[in-house]
């Protein structure tokens, strides 16, 4: 097992799990797993992974200070709700991102499963875009991530990675319980 992704997803764990304590130490230290992935999945030909690594560091970035400073009172973001009308067109503009990036992939690399890698991104794209917002419904998306990405990191013998996303799938549904939590009593107290 390369040493590569065993760095890659000791700082993925760390990232996620502070994710799931509202940590703001999320943002740095998925940072530095976003950056090793981005080399591991190169070397596996997992380009719309590579991509998505990219997509997060940049977001990383931003959700860190979003985090921090993004309420108008300069006080910390609160866990809220996305409406279900937007919702919608996330998921309908998703939609269509999918067809688009999935055939390019397809018709224009020698990417390894173009359409099933297509989807983590599109989801994990949305569940990052979310998690900047702390908007519960992350969770949702991470949950759908780490289903399609076990079997898919397994099938491409990245072993200890489909395990940890198995840890994910796990994390997510504590996740999505304990900022349930979270937003009832952030919200009980207003």
């Amino acid at each position: 097992m390369p040493i590569l992704e065993i760095a890659a997803n000791a700082f993925n764990l760390l990232s996620v799990f502070l994710a799931y304590k509202n940590s703001i130490h999320t943002w740095w230290t998925g940072m530095i797993a976003v950056a090793l992935f981005a080399i591991l999945f190169f070397e596996v030909n997992l380009y719309a992974d590579v991509t998505l690594q990219i997509y997060f560091l940049i977001t990383s970035a931003y959700g860190w200070w979003n985090w921090v400073y993004g309420d108008q009172s300069k006080n910390q973001l609160p866990i809220t709700r996305t409406t279900k009308s937007r919702l919608m067109l996330y998921i309908i503009g998703s939609l269509f991102v999918y067809a688009g990036y999935s055939y390019l992939l397809h018709a224009f690399t020698d990417a390894s499963y173009p359409f099933i890698d297509s989807i983590v991104l599109v989801a994990s794209v949305m569940g990052q875009f979310l998690l900047m917002e702390r908007k519960l419904e992350n969770w949702c998306f991470w949950l759908l991530v780490d289903l399609i990405a076990v079997p898919l990191f397994l099938s491409k013998e990245l072993y200890l990675t489909a395990l940890i996303y198995f840890a994910f799938l796990i994390n997510a549904i504590l996740g999505l319980y304990n900022w349930i939590k979270i937003y009832r009593m952030e919200n009980e107290a207003v």
